[in-house]
C-alpha cells in the first residue's frame, strides 16, 4: 500500500509540475514548437542518446569485468536497454539497473553485480559532475562569452566544493571507521578503485565517461535545436548539466516536470524563451523514452526464450 500511494504521489507531483509550467511558461506556445519542431535535428538526437546508451554498456561490460562478471558486448548492450526501459516507464528511476544486477548475480553473487551496477552509473555521474565544473571553469577563465549569473554561479561553487569535500572525507575516513561498517566501506573503495581505476582499465574507463557525458549533452542539444534554440558549446556544457542533474530529485517519475522546469528556467540565459525550453525539455524526455523503446523487444523475447522449468 505504502508504495502504491508513493508511486501515485510521483506520478501527482510530476502532472502537477507540468501542468503549473503550462500556466507560467506559454504551454500553448511550448507545444506549437514540439510540432513544427525539425525531423533532422530529432533524428539527430536519437542518433546521439542511441550512442550513448551504447557507451555506457561497454562501460558496465569494462566495470564488471575488473570485479569478475564477464559479459558479451551483446549482453551488455542488451540488459542495459532492458534497464533503460524500466527506468523510463516505472517510478524511481533506478527500478531497471536494480534487476540488472539481479539478472546478472549467476557468476559473481549479488553484491558484486550490484558494484558493477553501482560503480557504471556512479562514474556516469563522476563524469557529469567534472566536465560541468570544467565548463563552468571555462566561463570564469574565458571572458566575453557565455556567464552564468552571478547568484547561481556562486551556488554551482558551493556545491561543488562541499561534494569535494565529502566524497574526500569519505575516502579517507570511511575505511578508518570502526567495525563492519569500516570494513565495508574498506572494500567498497577498493572493489571501486580496481573496476575503475586500476591502470589497464583507467583510459577506457575515462574515455568511455567522457563520451556519454557529450553525447548525453548533445541529446539535449539537439532537441533544443529542434525547436529553434541552437546553443553555443559552452552554453550546452554548462546548462544541461544543471537542467540534467534535477532528474536525480525522486519525487517525480524519471525526472518529468522537474527537469521542464529546470529548463524553463535556465535556457532563457541562452537567449530562449520560458517555452522553448519547456518544449526542448519534454522532446528530451520523448526521445530518451523513444531510444528506450527496444528494451521492450528484448523482454518480450526475453520471456519468449526463456525455458520453462519442470
Amino acid at each position: 500500500m505504502g508504495r502504491i500511494l508513493s508511486v501515485g504521489l510521483q506520478f501527482a507531483v510530476a502532472i502537477g509540475l507540468l501542468v503549473l509550467l503550462w500556466q507560467v511558461a506559454d504551454g500553448q506556445s511550448a507545444v506549437n514548437h514540439l510540432v513544427n519542431a525539425e525531423l533532422a535535428w530529432l533524428l539527430a538526437s536519437l542518433v546521439a542518446v542511441t550512442g550513448q546508451l551504447v557507451l555506457s554498456a561497454l562501460r558496465w561490460q569494462l566495470t564488471a569485468a575488473q570485479l569478475g562478471l564477464v559479459l558479451t558486448k551483446q549482453q551488455a548492450v542488451r540488459e542495459y536497454y532492458l534497464s533503460q526501459v524500466v527506468n523510463q516507464l516505472l517510478p524511481g528511476g533506478v527500478l531497471g539497473d536494480v534487476g540488472r544486477a539481479v539478472r546478472a548475480r549467476a557468476q559473481a553473487g549479488l553484491v558484486i553485480s550490484g558494484q558493477a551496477v553501482l560503480f557504471e552509473r556512479l562514474v556516469g555521474q563522476v563524469a557529469l559532475v567534472l566536465l560541468f565544473g570544467a565548463a563552468v571553469f571555462g566561463t570564469w577563465a574565458v571572458p566575453g562569452g557565455f556567464d552564468l549569473p552571478a547568484s547561481l554561479q556562486f551556488s554551482v561553487f558551493v556545491t561543488l566544493v562541499a561534494a569535494f569535500l565529502i566524497a574526500t572525507g569519505v575516502a579517507i575516513a570511511g575505511p578508518n571507521l570502526p567495525g563492519k561498517t569500516g570494513i565495508a566501506l574498506a572494500n567498497f573503495i577498493a572493489n571501486f578503485r580496481r573496476a575503475v581505476w586500476a591502470r589497464e582499465v583507467r583510459h577506457r574507463q575515462v574515455l568511455l565517461s567522457i563520451g556519454t557525458v557529450v553525447l548525453n549533452i548533445a541529446t539535449f542539444a539537439c532537441c533544443a535545436a529542434a525547436v529553434g534554440v541552437m546553443l553555443a558549446p559552452a552554453a550546452a556544457m554548462v546548462l544541461v548539466p544543471l537542467i540534467l542533474f534535477t532528474m536525480l530529485i525522486p519525487i517525480t517519475i524519471s525526472g518529468w516536470g522537474l527537469r521542464e522546469g529546470a529548463a524553463a528556467m535556465l535556457l532563457p540565459l541562452a537567449g530562449a524563451t520560458a517555452a522553448e525550453g519547456f518544449a526542448a525539455s519534454v522532446a528530451f524526455g520523448l526521445v530518451v523514452l523513444l531510444s528506450a523503446l527496444p528494451g521492450v523487444l528484448v523482454a518480450a523475447l526475453s520471456t519468449v526464450t526463456k525455458p520453462v522449468r519442470p
